[in-house]
């Protein structure tokens, strides 16, 4: 049976963060299906966008997939003008005005509409210009894309609007210097992939306390380990010790009656499940130096796990390569030295490394894209809705995950 027109678009989301680097919103990505398998040869804009806004309010669930953020919308002319009516009310909704919509008094009318209606209005990828200024006056945030301008543009810009009441969003934020640059001009707010671009610090050695977090974490997969030695392991950390036995109290895990000891968990969850949840939370002392390095890292482990039979690969292996896929910028250390102190075997070492000449490594590379926008690799034995679900899954496990560690 061929898929429905909602199963063949893919649902993904893009963070954006504030000047703490903590997640502010998500900016819902609507892309068709780059393999058509629903008998539908090409979306126009209003189409695609309708039908992504079905799924993720409708049949996802909004929840799922921005939790307690705001979602930022990509509108076409025809949403902005009412000739299709928006579904869902403005609470925690920014709608972009994208850059490619000619301003006119319908265009004008229509946004000044969606803000009486409370809706929180963006410009996307602004760049200055006069006809502009009935947009300006009425958007609350603007986005620049800061690779579209030199710096003294980029200056220019920001001068500009600091006389009238918007926040500046920097879009296609790469690096630590374009995001020291972008804070020190007043931004609010940055999108884009800098925060997995880390300032590597060669020459010097790991601190001891992400060392011992490291050798817990490569104690935690071997799978010869029994469940006295596990238990050993996990009390030597008094941390770990107090978020697992919360998080066995907790009802993400629901078990039957109180859990005291570390033992009593071992034994009613189980070895596996046990070594899993261990191995998350040892993950998350590491302290990031933001918070969306854990949730990228860990839904990266949940869509691997997902994922890895559609790629011939272990499960277990890998969740691990999609949790320990970001150490280099949560260490800001080279992935090469991190390893050097993290005995791995050489498919899981080789995959960390972004080497495809494995399936692990191809299956790594895949879920790197696919949150970079890049759905172009999709395996063919893997149908658009089943990523969809896999995806979903992720994000789900990871807001239950982040409540109790």
């Amino acid at each position: 049976m061929s898929e429905s027109i909602s199963d063949s678009i893919l649902i993904a989301r893009q963070p954006i963060f504030d000047k703490n680097l903590a997640v502010y919103a998500y900016e819902l990505l609507f892309r068709s299906s780059m393999v058509n398998e629903s008998g539908v040869n090409e979306f126009n804009g209003d189409n695609a966008t309708t039908q992504v806004i079905n799924n993720a309010f409708m049949e996802f669930g909004i929840e799922k997939v921005i939790g307690n953020k705001c979602a930022f919308i990509n509108l076409t002319r025809s949403f902005i003008t009412g000739e299709i009516p928006l579904p869902f009310r403005p609470d925690k909704i920014v709608l972009e005005v994208l850059e490619d919509i000619e301003v006119s008094d319908d265009v004008i009318n229509g946004i000044n509409e969606l803000k009486q209606q409370g809706f929180t209005i963006a410009l996307d990828d602004f760049i200055y210009r006069e006809e502009l200024k009935p947009l300006i006056e009425v958007a609350s945030i603007i986005k620049i894309d800061i690779l579209a301008l030199t710096e003294s543009e980029l200056i220019e810009h920001v001068a500009l609007l600091q006389n009238h009441d918007v926040e500046l969003l920097a879009e296609k934020v790469e690096t630590d210097e374009q995001y020291e640059l972008c804070k020190t001009l007043g931004f609010q707010y940055y999108q884009g992939y800098f925060f997995c671009h880390p300032t590597l610090i060669d020459g010097k050695a790991l601190p001891d306390n992400n060392l011992a977090v490291l050798r817990i974490l490569n104690s935690l997969q071997n799978s010869n380990v029994t469940i006295d030695e596990l238990e050993l392991l996990i009390k030597q950390d008094v941390s770990l010790s107090f978020k697992l036995l919360r998080l066995l109290n907790s009802a993400a895990i629901a078990l039957p009656r109180q859990i005291d000891t570390i033992h009593q968990g071992l034994v009613f969850l189980g070895l596996k499940s046990i070594k899993s949840w261990a191995t998350v939370i040892a993950f998350s002392t590491l302290e990031p130096k933001s918070n969306a390095l854990m949730t990228t890292a860990l839904i990266r482990a949940k869509m691997g796990s997902e994922l890895a039979h559609s790629f011939n690969c272990d499960k277990d292996t890998a969740f691990i390569a999609g949790l320990f896929s970001l150490l280099d910028a949560i260490l800001k250390q080279p992935m090469t030295k991190i390893l050097d102190s993290l005995p791995l075997g050489n498919d899981l070492r080789n995959a960390l490394l972004l080497k495809t000449d494995t399936p692990l490594g191809k299956l790594l590379l895949f879920i790197v894209n696919y949150e970079q926008d890049d759905f172009e690799d999709i395996p063919p034995n893997t149908s658009i809705s089943e990523l969809n679900r896999a995806y979903l899954a992720a994000l789900e496990w990871v807001g239950l995950t982040e409540k109790n560690i």
